[in-house]
């Protein structure tokens, strides 16, 4: 399991690449982990698409 600090990490590098587009690919990553029936690695997945959500803040209208 990886740490808070990498998680966050993770989430940040891919929100700088792919912009916010990287949520979706988080989302993707976990959904062909779950069909693959790695519980751990799609958990991992999930925590990273929830660290970018929070560090993109909430919706503006």
């Amino acid at each position: 399991m990886m740490s808070e600090l990498q998680v966050h990490t993770i989430a940040r590098q891919m929100l700088e690449r792919h912009g916010y587009a990287a949520i979706a690919k988080a989302a993707e990553q976990a959904q062909a982990c779950e069909g693959r029936g790695e519980a751990e690695d799609a958990k991992e997945w999930r925590h990273i698409e929830d660290a970018m959500k929070i560090i993109r803040g909430p919706h503006q209208s």
